[in-house]
């Protein structure tokens, strides 16, 4: 199933840019003159929560606490990942502080409503300074069990392999850079999979043997693209997730700020598609590098049993 119903978010204690993250995050903006930047992020959390609950997305919210001083809490997508098959993944983090964002109290809270049947762990990885940040680093395609990459200091081929060995997915790795020749750091800033579209920034992609042959496999597996340029990118345009409602109608989940970033021909294409879960989170996006997409980890799990 390419689509999940149901999303896991960790709401934010003391969120603030990381300068851990900033030589490698060119999207992460420092922008010293924002004030009550915590309380900003905590209503615009909030905010993205309402839209998917009014979408009709199951959302099980996750409390952070300050004492753990992780300010990129709120995207937990790049530590784990919740597979149909019944796995929870761990990823190996390249931030210190971003490290602390694995908790074994949310796993357990997982394994105790869901049907776990294993767990990998690959943040062995850290001590050989080798990292890859789950769904930040890996785009899945679930139904044709392949994976997009793009290579920077956060995803590597080594732990690829890993995952590809315990997942069974293959991974497709290129080489993606913004408009000042910087290595992108995370996939989904410049792609997203869903069961239609592919939402992809090509021109971040310098080969054109590897752009043409991402966009071959594209067509292969029967996915629409919807190429978009640098100026939508770096307006989050491709930091979008497809869900699916409760009622197993598809939902895009992005920022308004994404959003208006698409053409009138784009923005059609996919409103007659799916359903839209929208909200202003602008401040997380200029401040953590990071987006609508990033803010969420999909529970593939099957569930034990029903609980509020």
């Amino acid at each position: 199933m390419q689509t999940a119903q149901t999303v896991m978010m960790v709401r934010p204690a003391a969120f603030k840019a990381n300068p851990e993250t900033l030589e490698s995050n060119a999207f992460q903006k420092p922008l010293s003159a924002v004030e009550d930047v915590a309380e900003k992020a905590l209503t615009a959390f909030d905010g993205y929560v309402a839209a998917l609950r009014n979408a009709g997305v199951e959302v099980r919210i996750i409390d952070d606490s300050a004492e753990r001083e992780t300010p990129d809490s709120l995207f937990p997508n790049n530590w784990i990942a919740m597979l149909e098959d019944g796995t929870i993944y761990t990823f190996p983090m390249e931030a210190h502080n971003r490290r602390r964002e694995r908790r074994m109290d949310i796993i357990a809270d997982l394994t105790r409503d869901y049907r776990v049947m294993r767990r990998i762990d690959l943040s062995d990885f850290e001590s050989r300074n080798i990292y890859l940040e789950g769904t930040g680093s890996l785009i899945l395609d679930h139904v044709s069990r392949i994976a997009y990459a793009c290579r920077s200091s956060r995803s590597s081929e080594k732990a690829g392999r890993e995952f590809e060995h315990h997942s069974g997915y293959t991974i497709q790795w290129f080489e993606a850079r913004d408009r000042h020749q910087q290595l992108i750091y995370h996939t989904n800033v410049m792609m997203s999979v869903g069961e239609r579209f592919a939402i992809v920034c090509m021109e971040s992609i310098a080969s054109e043997s590897e752009r043409l042959r991402l966009m071959k496999l594209l067509e292969i597996t029967g996915k629409t693209l919807i190429n978009v340029s640098f100026q939508q990118m770096e307006a989050f345009a491709c930091n979008v997730l497809e869900l699916r409602n409760l009622q197993g109608r598809p939902v895009y989940a992005m920022s308004t700020r994404a959003w208006s970033s698409f053409t009138l021909e784009q923005q059609k294409l996919i409103e007659d598609y799916a359903s839209l879960a929208l909200a202003p989170i602008d401040i997380i996006e200029d401040l953590g590098g990071g987006g609508a997409r990033c803010m969420l980890a999909e529970i593939f799990l099957e569930k034990k049993r029903v609980f509020s």
